[in-house]
């Protein structure tokens, strides 16, 4: 087999021909994975008849994690858009910021929701409120564009149990109820800055045309009544809430027959199917689509997400077998450039060159986190540092940018400025909020 710095070699011709399939030939990332993880295991030499049972195993482990998790999300995230509930945290949120700071207040709605819904689906809802809050405060229509962007992209790519985030905890080893609480953490900051400050910045050099994609919704699919206010904060925390009590119980009555429940309780799977059999009988009263398009819509969005996990899974498994991370463990350490500033340069490199935030969290985080114990780093703080690079420079290769420009009514040039460089700039406060919690290490839990 190859060795030394061939197999570094290797990796980034592996990637540039990741980027080349994807972006150029335009090859679905999931076949564009599994064959670099095949082309890469024959480059470096492995046995052939190891090279199958590598990648299996890869695309198989790593779903072991998360794969039930993805598919009970998403089913989640569409019941709660589907009752109204997104929009009724949208309203209280705003409600307690008021109309001045409604931008921060857009922001952090963005942030809550993105939890359970997905970006795209996210944004779409929530866009209505744009126009209307731009025309009450005189604030300008690219402010709210960007602050409410921005909260979504960063809790989709810092909060579990979104799929990127919960993958890259399975993949660091990271205990996931501390990586939600340190994720929430970084998580306000970067919104605050990259979204709100940077959004009321930008958006008084950028002038607008004052009109906003408007978003039908049929009146077979509006919900059949009201929901409440607690009750839809009640299901957005119910999932996060029982995977906390499984953490908290484990510290404060570590052996305890209390804790074994909550354990049992609170386990990522069990806590996310109580909260999807929670939505289906709460919610119902409040949501007239029928239940068997929800599952559908649900099941088609979440296949290719599970998919493209494994698949990045399978390309990890091949880079970690074949040496490539044991050389770039010797190498980083003779580097200035901190652990925690690779990881993010490197899911940031990703994250532009792929279009994808998710192919980014999954492929980066399965290289580098089975190095975590050598590196001498917290699992949580580089998974953290993994998640931060995904946040921002998203680029005309990605679903999201068209998205916002959609439905932003920006230019292209207007989107770069306000969605692409806010992004950004949300993912250096991440990772700089990142840097500044590993100066604690050994002090918080978990770091």
């Amino acid at each position: 087999m190859i060795t030394g710095n061939m197999l570094i070699l290797v990796f980034f011709l592996a990637l540039a021909g990741l980027f080349f399939l994807i972006l150029k030939l335009k090859v679905e990332p999931f076949l564009s994975l599994i064959g670099i993880a095949f082309a890469t295991a024959l480059v470096i030499g492995m046995p052939l008849n190891e090279i199958a049972s590598t990648v299996t195993q890869g695309f198989g482990n790593t779903l072991t994690g998360v794969g039930i998790l993805i598919g009970l999300g998403v089913i989640f995230g569409q019941f709660l858009g589907a009752s109204g509930a997104v929009e009724k945290i949208a309203a209280a949120v705003l409600k307690v910021f008021g109309i001045n700071k409604s931008p921060a207040g857009l922001a952090l709605t963005g942030t809550a929701v993105s939890i359970p819904v997905f970006f795209d689906a996210a944004f779409v809802i929530l866009s209505g409120l744009i126009k209307s809050l731009s025309n009450k405060t005189g604030i300008s229509v690219v402010s709210f564009v960007t602050a409410l962007g921005v909260g979504l992209i960063v809790s989709h790519n810092m909060i579990a149990p979104t799929p990127g985030p919960l993958v890259v905890a399975e993949n660091t080893g990271a205990e996931l109820g501390l990586f939600i609480i340190y994720g929430i953490l970084v998580s306000i900051p970067a919104t605050l800055v990259g979204g709100y400050i940077y959004g009321l910045f930008i958006g008084k050099r950028i002038k607008h045309s004052g009109a906003i994609e408007e978003v039908a919704v049929s009146l077979e699919d509006a919900p059949k009544k009201e929901i409440s206010t607690g009750l839809s904060f009640f299901m957005l925390a119910l999932p996060i809430v029982l995977i906390l009590a499984n953490t908290v119980s484990q510290l404060l009555f570590p052996g305890t027959g209390f804790a074994s429940v909550l354990g049992f309780i609170g386990d990522k799977n069990i806590a996310l199917f109580i909260s999807v059999i929670a939505g289906i009988i709460l919610l119902a009263p409040y949501i007239s689509i029928p239940n068997s398009r929800l599952y559908s819509e649900a099941i088609n969005s979440a296949g290719i997400i599970i998919l493209i996990t494994g698949a990045g899974g399978a390309f990890g498994a091949v880079i970690n077998k074949s040496g490539i991370g044991d050389h770039l463990i010797a190498t980083m350490q003779s580097w200035s450039i901190p652990v925690l500033l690779l990881a993010f340069i490197f899911s940031q490199i990703l994250r532009a060159s792929l279009g994808s935030a998710t192919v980014a969290l999954v492929t980066t985080s399965s290289i580098l986190g089975p190095m975590a114990v050598d590196l001498g780093v917290s699992p949580i703080l580089l998974g953290l540092a993994i998640c931060a690079g995904g946040i921002g420079l998203s680029l005309p290769n990605d679903s999201g940018f068209w998205v916002v420009n959609r439905f932003g009514k920006l230019t292209v040039v207007q989107t770069l400025k306000a969605w692409t460089l806010g992004g950004f700039i949300a993912g250096l406060t991440a990772i700089t909020t990142v840097l500044i919690l590993s100066l604690f290490s050994g002090i918080l839990p978990g770091l």
